[in-house]
């Protein structure tokens, strides 16, 4: 792989409720570009953050790939609840994932965080994931897919799901700087067998750090 240029974090600033008290595609394509935060109580550790590059939009009870669509239960609630909260699950007994709720309190709708370019905190990121980082290949792979950059973030459900990603106070937040995203690319979901065809997963074409390429057209 040759050399590419990481973009960097300015000030980052929390992203209010009303962000995600939208329809999940709005809120998917708009949070391209945008930085997910982690700073845990101890002052010795500095934040991990990284900027989505990679997202999909669940529509929830009318979606059939959307955890939602079979109704409300306890392990999906959160995505039932208030916009701006995380709904976290464990997949083939392997990684977990990490969403965000959308749509007003009552109607399901989320997010899933499919891919991240990585700021700040690679060593940290790096270590959670007890991996090594020699080069651009290394760092490409760290938080390059749903349940690698939940291990760098040390997200599990036990810890962050409900979790408020609208608040630095809960430790894992949603914040955004003087970024801006552009080349934007919708194509279908990955990764799942019902409702595949739907083009419900955005990107930053070229990134390096999207989990799956998409082809030149």
């Amino acid at each position: 792989m040759g050399k590419f240029a990481q973009s960097k974090a300015g000030a980052i600033r929390p992203l209010d409720r009303a962000f995600f008290n939208r329809d999940p595609r709005r809120v998917a394509r708009e949070l391209l570009g945008k930085v997910l935060v982690r700073k845990d109580e101890r002052p010795t550790h500095a934040p991990l953050t990284a900027r989505f590059v990679e997202v999909e939009a669940y529509l929830g009870e009318n979606d059939p790939a959307a955890h939602s669509a079979a109704g409300r239960t306890l392990r999906n609630a959160v995505l039932f609840g208030p916009p701006g909260y995380a709904y976290v699950y464990f997949i083939y007994g392997v990684h977990y994932c990490l969403n965000v709720s959308c749509e007003p309190d009552g109607t399901a709708g989320g997010v899933l965080f499919r891919a991240l370019e990585p700021l700040t905190g690679t060593e940290e990121m790096a270590k959670a994931r007890g991996v090594e980082i020699h080069g651009p290949k290394d760092l490409v792979s760290l938080t390059n897919g749903p349940g690698k950059l939940c291990e760098a973030f040390g997200i599990t459900r036990a810890r962050d799901n409900g979790c408020d990603l609208t608040s630095p106070a809960s430790g894992l937040w949603i914040g955004e700087d003087d970024y801006h995203a552009r080349g934007i690319r919708t194509t279908s979901r990955i990764g799942i067998t019902k409702a595949a065809d739907m083009p419900l997963r955005y990107l930053l074409y070229g990134n390096p750090f999207v989990s799956r390429k998409v082809r030149p057209k």
